[in-house]
């Protein structure tokens, strides 16, 4: 069956016709996210929102009618405890049908759902609730004691309460108590529902609320660069506590009507594909570094297997040409790469429902609904072959949601555009190919970390004067985070090793356990300009070469 044409469909682009198509409510009179992704598939009571693996090896289902009623109690217990239209809920929850519930029940509510990665620690967490508002958490027994350490922490609910000694609410019993039907509160296109954080160069994580309008945009990838069909089996690897994850493993599917999977374990090539075979899935989305660690572990698939997949995407940094044949050869279905970011979805892509060009290593055309071009410094667009910031033109982008940073913290846009902070080749063709950050924002194992997050939390640490941190590349994850640190005079330890290991867990247990630095080297000092600025560009060129030596 021949494809449509990316040209026919990106030039015939109709907002209003698609706003009609895919949503019951409207964006300027009035819709619920919640009726939207689960009530109106909530009429089959077979129709399955939810397959999921639990810790323990177990598994279960959810419906939508389930989940409709789930989320009607948890608005209803919401609603008891005085929180209301755009207050902030967040959930420090695995990948389970509690942190479903709990997303759909703050939605319902017309409240903004605030999703808070497990793998942060607890200066992360506090960051983020603080600045947020946040007026409720819910988590389980094994994130709860990251909470205890956090001041001035909203109320918390848990998951399975009993297991450290009924200390909060027990989030099923309250639910429990609760009438299952709740009128959902209705939000025009402008309100946000969703509370991001992304990260900064300079200074913490950055505010990113998205809007309701984003559900438009969510579909258009879902439909087109994802080519999400009825009869698909589709699960999207990614966490939910991430924008791709929240918006494309939760928030798309669900929108399109179409179940969804969860695994809470710990990634191996091995429940890689024991999930792919159990469920059967035909659709798969992942972060390259997925796809990079089954291909370094090709052992594990046996020769000659089918999966049975029939597209695979990807997205969160560029995939090399080495994976993207390893996949065609083992998996025996294309890949597309796929580009966006948190403030924006996604924008930029390879789509596998439409017909158009291909070329090797290009993050693709701009997704229907935008444009995107690439401008040199003096933020005008460039030409065939030219390098140029890449930027959305917001007159020409009707699908394009993103209205500037929650709380002021940067302005990213310029003469009508948006600027995203990536460098690209632009094609002359309407395509572009990623060339890197045009600032000192890492990308490891699919994760951006900011270096002044990293910076300031090692700066905690008694013995440290000052810190540099950076990417070294690496061939698993793409890149590793490095550190350049400087001892405070009279804090030289007797064991260098040990100061690192103290070091590694500081940041694991502070920020995150994804942005520690896996590298530590002390030094005398760090590079910097005439007014004291590190010049991280130095260490980015050193920690290369030594890579290259």
């Amino acid at each position: 069956m021949a494809l449509p044409h990316y040209d026919d469909v990106y030039n015939n682009f109709d907002v209003a016709a698609l706003e009609a198509e895919v949503l019951d409510g409207r964006l300027d009179s009035g819709l619920n996210v919640c009726h939207e992704i689960c009530d109106k598939w909530a009429g089959d009571p077979q129709k399955v929102a939810l397959y999921y693996e639990t810790a323990d090896g177990g598994d279960g289902s959810m419906t939508f009618a389930e989940l409709r009623a789930a989320s009607a109690r948890f608005a209803n217990y919401l609603q008891a405890q005085g929180v209301g239209k755009g207050d902030r809920v967040a959930g420090l929850l695995p990948r389970g049908p509690e942190l479903l519930m709990v997303i759909a029940g703050t939605l319902r509510l017309g409240a903004v759902y605030q999703p808070l990665f497990t793998a942060f620690g607890s200066g992360a967490i506090e960051y983020r609730l603080d600045k947020a508002g946040t007026k409720l958490v819910v988590t389980d027994p094994a994130n709860y004691p990251k909470l205890k350490e956090v001041n001035n922490c909203p109320p918390v609910l848990c998951v399975n309460a009993a297991d450290i000694g009924n200390e909060v609410g027990d989030f099923h019993q309250v639910l429990g108590q609760q009438s299952d039907q709740f009128e959902p509160v209705m939000i025009t296109g402008s309100d946000p529902f969703l509370q991001m954080f992304t990260s900064g160069t300079v200074g913490k994580a950055k505010g990113v609320a998205v809007p309701a309008k984003a559900l438009l945009a969510f579909y258009v990838y879902m439909k087109y660069a994802i080519d999400l069909r009825d009869d698909d089996v589709f699960w999207n690897v990614a966490d939910p506590g991430w924008a791709y994850g929240l918006y494309y493993a939760v928030t798309g599917p669900l929108l399109m009507g179409h179940a969804t999977h969860f695994n809470p374990n710990a990634f191996t090539p091995e429940s890689t594909y024991d999930m792919i075979r159990k469920y059967k899935i035909t659709n798969l989305a992942a972060a390259p570094t997925a796809y990079r660690l089954l291909k370094a572990n090709d052992q594990v698939l046996p020769e000659g297997e089918n999966l049975g997949l029939r597209v695979c995407s990807s997205a969160g940094e560029p995939l090399n040409p080495e994976v993207v044949n390893w996949i065609a050869n083992r998996f025996h279905c294309p890949v597309k790469d796929h580009y966006g970011q948190t403030e924006t979805g996604m924008t930029c892509c390879n789509f596998h429902a439409l017909e158009h060009p291909m070329r090797h290593g290009a993050m693709g055309f701009s997704s229907p609904g935008h444009r995107v071009v690439a401008l040199n410094e003096q933020n005008q667009e460039v030409g065939e072959g030219e390098v140029g910031q890449l930027a959305v033109d917001l007159k020409a982008s009707p699908l394009f949601h993103f209205d500037g940073y929650t709380w002021g913290e940067k302005d990213p846009f310029v003469n009508g555009y948006y600027l995203t902070g990536d460098m690209v080749i632009c094609h002359g063709d309407g395509s572009y190919s990623f060339s890197g950050r045009d600032d000192d924002i890492i990308t490891t194992a699919g994760y951006r970390v900011g270096p002044a997050d990293v910076e300031s939390t090692l700066l905690e640490h008694a013995a440290v004067a000052e810190s540099g941190v950076v990417a070294k590349p690496d061939e698993k994850r793409g890149a590793i985070i490095k550190a350049y640190v400087v001892i405070k005079a009279g804090q030289e330890p007797a064991d260098e090793q040990s100061l690192r290991d103290e070091l590694q867990e500081l940041v694991r247990r502070r920020l995150s356990t994804h942005a520690f630095p896996r590298e530590i080297e002390f030094v005398d000092e760090l590079p910097k300009t005439p007014s004291g600025k590190i010049q991280r560009f130095m260490l980015r060129n050193r920690a290369q070469e030594e890579v290259s030596a």
